[in-house]
């Protein structure tokens, strides 16, 4: 068993290695009008676009909602501009489906921010991003960009690298998706969303 894990290891690392040699063209998956490519929940009051910004609010009974685009990919890169507007946030990019996610913002759970850290479910955080406090930009403009190639995550906050974390769990293909946390009361804003085929 320890074999066959090594070796998945070593060769998640060569692939890895391969598809960072090449930049993938990333797409804009925002249009910065409308929700036009993405999958809005029913009867939906929490994500709205203003001006070329998407935002995610909590509604008045305080319930999570997830958009998730309309497209699956397998292996791919996203990055997007975000900023936290209010409230205690807790929010994060879905990797494929709703167990696996790059967290963004303050855990509810740890009460501290979490962003750029796995969560997984079974396992909340099984590794922690470094060095975001110094990194991020308090009220202000940042970038996340999450890279996925099977179970492989890395992440990197406003151009610094920030964690790597391999999952054993992972959905091999589905939506990527945002969330809005439930039981809180958030905002949160994100524009230049864009996705890469690795």
């Amino acid at each position: 068993m320890k074999a066959k894990i090594i070796c998945t290891f070593l060769i998640v690392n060569f692939i890895t290695l391969n598809m960072f040699a090449q930049d993938p063209v990333l797409k804009s998956v925002f249009n910065g009008k409308n929700l036009k490519g993405w999958v809005a929940p029913e009867n939906n009051i929490w994500w709205s676009v203003e001006n070329g910004i998407l935002r995610a609010k909590s509604g008045p009974d305080k319930k999570g909602s997830i958009l998730w685009t309309d497209k699956e990919y397998t292996d791919f890169v996203i990055e997007t501009d975000f900023r936290y507007d209010e409230g205690t946030v807790d929010t994060g990019i879905f990797l494929r489906n709703d167990k696996e996610q790059i967290q963004m913002g303050i855990s509810g759970s740890l009460k501290r921010d979490m962003t750029g850290s796995p969560y997984i479910v079974g396992k909340k955080y099984p590794v922690e991003a470094q060095n975001v406090k110094e990194i991020l930009k308090p009220n202000d403009w940042n970038t996340i960009k999450v890279i996925a190639i099977a179970g492989y995550y890395e992440v990197w906050l406003n151009n610094k690298h920030v964690m790597s974390y391999t999952s054993d769990s992972y959905v091999k293909t589905g939506p990527i998706g945002l969330q809005l946390h439930p039981n809180t009361e958030m905002t949160a804003s994100f524009r230049n969303i864009k996705i890469g085929k690795m």
